[in-house]
């Protein structure tokens, strides 16, 4: 710190407007002195303290104290100069930097560090604003850089208001580095399930690579490996269908190349939300009944549902010698819904349905088929189940979860969550089970069953079997060992989750992939990763997660 004194002025008045009243007083003064009039002197003594009066002369004694210049040492810290010896250089040149620094007098010296942002850039630019947001240009020495040339917020222009500085870069890689880059250049986020899609991805070796070719690996699901061979630089589209919806998964791997700095960016992961375009669904309802309107009116109430619906109000065996050609009635079209376009059904449904001559055996026969190829079947069970119109004893009774006994119970009971079905997706959390005796009505009719195979859901009348679930081949089943579900629709007692109850069950039978009683899920939050368990065993084996950096945990 030192003291230092000095003159300054401070005028009165504009600058032009002391020109002018000095240009006056020294022509007035000249005019005076040429005449030799008396009094001269004084006249000019007196302008001129006039003239200095205005010009306010102050004496100012100033303390000064220098302040040192600021130089930034930015570290590129992203995840690119954490290849090969970077790293090592970075530091070693920063080690370096401050010892000579150190050395400069009147120098302050300020290392920040730039790690890769959340989409992976490298923003040193942003870091360099930030070390100098306090500092005033004029103290601004200059700007070092470490980093292996990947700089992501670099501007086009430099600004010399913004950076008055000199800036250096000192780069952490080699000469004549190469890497194999696999790019997805476009893909969707969400597609309709059975609609053709594209994705485009592009094998990048660099400037001044070799012409040529390169496999590349996709395996979709967890699934067999499809291999294709693409063009070096070139980018070339493939078409494809998804088959579920819920999310796919595309794990995308291309060869090493000539020279690789790392095989990190020679692999992508892309996920495909799989949505469904229609869902069609066919009822058929054996005979009027007070729940068929709680099928129609659940079933129609999603907009991404196409119903089709039929109930048989007049059997074949009908002996009332009404000539056809005077029916009002509209024909069952058997052969179209159960041959034609029977695999155009994602889920068919039997409401209170018996056999009486309407669908022949060869039709039964086609819907086994169905669904062992992947289509959905549900049988909602009616009180004259037994006998000759017992569906279990058709065709059908090879893939139905439950073989009904001759036992019809009419008697109140509450529908009852299996240990089980607590663990399903389907019934697990349902509103009203939270305690052990459930907060819905009472049903008053069900059939006694005897469980095959599957898993059942719920129970009722001494613990017997009411809702049973069964995968069979490639599609699903489902039994409901009751029709009086509509007296939850209608509020008997309170009511119940009869809408809940109904969509998770349909939804599962039309593969919905968040019903599914076996899945891993991975669900990101912020900087977490959540593994997500849903599974109907006792006990599973630990999940193990690999990281990128190839280091294992198990949970």
């Amino acid at each position: 710190m030192f003291d230092e004194l000095r003159l300054t002025v401070a005028p009165l008045l504009p600058q032009a407007a002391l020109i002018a009243l000095a240009a006056a007083g020294i022509l007035c003064l000249a005019l005076l002195w040429w005449r030799r009039a008396g009094g001269a002197l004084w006249r000019t003594a007196a302008v001129a303290g006039l003239l200095a009066a205005l010009l306010n002369p102050t004496a100012v004694l100033e303390q000064r104290q220098p302040l040192s210049d600021v130089a930034v040492v930015v570290v590129d810290d992203s995840a690119s100069q954490r290849i090969g010896q970077r790293k090592a250089r970075a530091e070693a040149a920063l080690a370096q930097l401050q010892q000579r620094l150190a050395q400069q007098k009147d120098l302050e010296l300020r290392v920040v560090r730039a790690a890769g942002g959340a989409a992976d850039e490298t923003r040193l630019f942003e870091a360099v604003d930030r070390a100098l947001a306090d500092v005033p240009k004029s103290r601004i020495a200059g700007i070092i850089m470490l980093t292996d040339g990947q700089v992501h917020d670099a501007p086009r222009e430099i600004d010399r208001e913004r950076l008055p500085g000199p800036i250096h870069a000192l780069l952490t890689g080699e000469r004549n580095e190469g890497d194999r880059r696999l790019i997805v250049e476009r893909s969707p986020t969400y597609g309709i399930v059975g609609k053709p899609l594209a994705m485009t991805l592009r094998v990048d070796d660099g400037p001044g690579a070799a012409a040529g070719t390169a496999r590349v690996d996709i395996r979709r699901d967890g699934g067999e490996i499809q291999t294709v061979r693409l063009a070096i630089g070139t980018p070339q589209t493939f078409d494809f269908t998804l088959d579920h919806g819920g999310q796919s998964v595309f794990e995308i791997q291309v060869e090493p190349g000539p020279r690789e700095l790392t095989l990190d960016n020679n692999r992508a992961v892309v996920v495909i939300h799989g949505v469904r375009d229609r869902l069609r669904v066919l009822l058929v309802t054996g005979e009027p009944h007070p729940g068929e309107r709680t099928w129609r009116n659940l079933l129609k109430s999603d907009p991404s549902v196409d119903l089709v619906h039929f109930t048989i109000l007049r059997p074949p065996e009908a002996q009332d010698f009404t000539p056809v050609n005077e029916l009002s009635l509209i024909a069952f079209p058997i052969r179209e819904l159960f041959e034609v376009k029977l695999n155009e059904f994602d889920l068919i449904i039997f409401d209170r349905y018996r056999r009486r001559d309407v669908l022949a055996q060869i039709y039964l026969d086609n819907i086994v088929r169905y669904v062992r190829r992947g289509g959905a079947l549900l049988v909602a069970t009616g009180p004259n189940v037994t006998g000759a119109g017992n569906l279990f004893t058709s065709p059908l009774g090879q893939i139905l979860p439950g073989t009904p006994t001759s036992t019809v119970f009419e008697q109140g009971f509450k529908p009852q969550i299996t240990e089980l079905g607590r663990r399903h997706p389907v019934t697990a959390d349902l509103p009203g089970a939270e305690s052990a005796e459930p907060s819905w009505g009472r049903w008053f009719r069900q059939v006694d069953t005897e469980p095959r195979r599957g898993h059942v859901l719920m129970s009722g009348v001494g613990s017997r079997p009411l809702l049973l679930l069964d995968r069979v081949g490639e599609g699903r089943v489902a039994q409901i060992m009751s029709d009086h579900i509509w007296l939850w629709a209608r509020g008997y007692e309170g009511g119940g989750p009869h809408l809940d109850l109904l969509r998770r069950m349909s939804h599962w039978l039309m593969k919905q992939p968040d019903l599914d009683e076996e899945a891993l899920r991975l669900k990101v939050e912020g900087k977490d990763l959540q593994v997500i368990r849903q599974t109907m065993a006792d006990s599973v084996p630990p999940v193990t997660v690999t990281s990128p950096s190839g280091q294992t945990k198990q949970l």
